[in-house]
């Protein structure tokens, strides 16, 4: 094999790593969608999105099943609303409840769809009726604190009684 050759080789060989960065950088960013799967829109609305974002997965049973296509403020209920793109082939019972979700303690957050037991199906264009908001960390902090220094005052010495002596 003369020099040419295996310029070509290691070229190719660099071109191909080149792409396979590229395939891997739009997965780990929820950028790809290599798939052509047909789906269907769901909404749900929520009090507190948290850190929610577009593009996040929509999972059930812990599989991915869709993703999240937008987020935006209904301004009658100041509610966020969540447009979901799901699967085709994967139908929740019209009774299914929406949560957001957090991977791990401090990850990503997703939707989890829990399937309920109602004879119909959601369809295209339906609202998940049951949602739960996302656990915001800081509230939780803040509300542990305010807890147990309230804690901290009612535990105190009580105060002498009127007229007693120190």
């Amino acid at each position: 094999m003369g020099k040419k050759g295996i310029e070509t080789l290691v070229g190719l060989f660099v071109l191909l790593g080149m792409l396979g960065l590229v395939f891997l950088a739009l997965k780990a960013a929820n950028l790809a969608s290599f798939g052509n799967n047909d789906s269907y829109t769901l909404l749900a609305r929520f009090d507190n999105i948290g850190g929610l974002k577009v593009r996040a997965p929509v999972r059930s049973a812990g599989v991915t099943v869709g993703r999240v296509t937008s987020i935006t403020l209904d301004t009658k209920t100041y509610q966020g609303l969540v447009r979901l793109e799901v699967d085709r082939d994967v139908q929740f019972p019209k009774d299914s409840s929406a949560r957001i979700l957090t991977a791990g303690l401090l990850g990503d957050q997703y939707i989890g769809l829990e399937p309920g037991a109602d004879e119909k199906n959601l369809a295209a264009g339906d609202t998940i009726r049951q949602t739960q908001s996302a656990v915001v960390l800081e509230s939780l902090i803040s509300q542990f604190l305010f807890n147990r220094a309230a804690d901290a005052g009612s535990t105190a010495a009580p105060a002498p009684a009127n007229g007693a002596k120190k």
